[in-house]
């Protein structure tokens, strides 16, 4: 994996907002419109946050394979990579590029198991479109996350309150919900993760950001993404859901 993450093909492939919002013209017409794109995904996302919680890997590993999901749907349309398929496939790509291989045989028992209604899927149909991901991501496969950049700041910003770290982690686990990592330099992703805990928290923490010479309002404006993230998907229903995958002719 590239050191550097200004010269790694993770920085050169980030995009503008607009650009990941843009929906694949065979998904256009579907009838699936900019909010039903950012639902199935979201829908994906936390199917494989669950599976991942069963398989039992590092949490790297499915930010990896939430990451590698969410490029894939940059280039691809979701009527011709089918997004259940692209979610096992990803999870037991990024297995292997992070080192902690799962089987494609046990992503296959515990997602039948979490969703026996909705994965039908053999191996061979895994193993398939690992292929076709891994054409469609280029062979790119370096993926830097907030994780580490995270750590490094709450050690510097002196940040032992328990509270504090737990909310921080935690909003960055949420992340993978949305589209930052796409977007957004990893380091900045974190330092947008700490300012909201911090305002929660009421910590203030105002003479360290200082010190960072970091454009605040840059990290102001993520940490407002995620605010509204967190308000807009208080009203996610079944029902949301169900009407977004009808219009691929898939049964969620």
């Amino acid at each position: 994996m590239a050191a550097n993450f200004w010269t790694s093909s993770h920085y050169k492939q980030l995009m503008e907002q607009e650009e990941v919002d843009v929906v694949h013209p065979l998904d256009k017409e579907r009838g699936i419109s900019v909010e039903d794109f950012k639902l199935i995904k979201f829908h994906m996302s936390n199917h494989m946050i669950k599976l991942a919680q069963h398989i039992k890997v590092r949490q790297r590993v499915v930010a990896t394979a939430v990451t590698y999901m969410r490029r894939v749907y940059t280039r691809k349309s979701m009527v011709e990579f089918e997004p259940r398929l692209v979610a096992l496939a990803c999870m037991y790509l990024a297995s292997k590029a992070e080192e902690s291989i799962v089987q494609a045989r046990n992503i296959i028992f515990y997602i039948r198991k979490l969703y026996p209604d909705e994965y039908k899927y053999e191996l061979k149909d895994v193993l398939g479109m690992e292929m076709k991901v891994l054409e469609a991501l280029n062979y790119y496969l370096v993926v830097f996350h907030p994780y580490r950049s995270l750590s490094e700041f709450l050690q510097d910003a002196a940040i032992n309150d328990v509270n504090m770290n737990q909310i921080t982690w935690g909003i960055v686990n949420d992340t993978y919900t949305m589209d930052l990592i796409l977007v957004h330099p990893p380091y900045r992703i974190a330092l947008a993760c700490i300012y909201i805990a911090s305002v929660h928290t009421e910590k203030d923490i105002t003479a360290w950001f200082e010190d960072l010479h970091e454009d605040m309002n840059l990290v102001k404006n993520i940490a407002m993404e995620i605010l509204d993230f967190y308000e807009n998907y208080r009203s996610i229903t079944e029902e949301k859901v169900n009407s977004a995958f009808s219009k691929l002719a898939l049964k969620p």
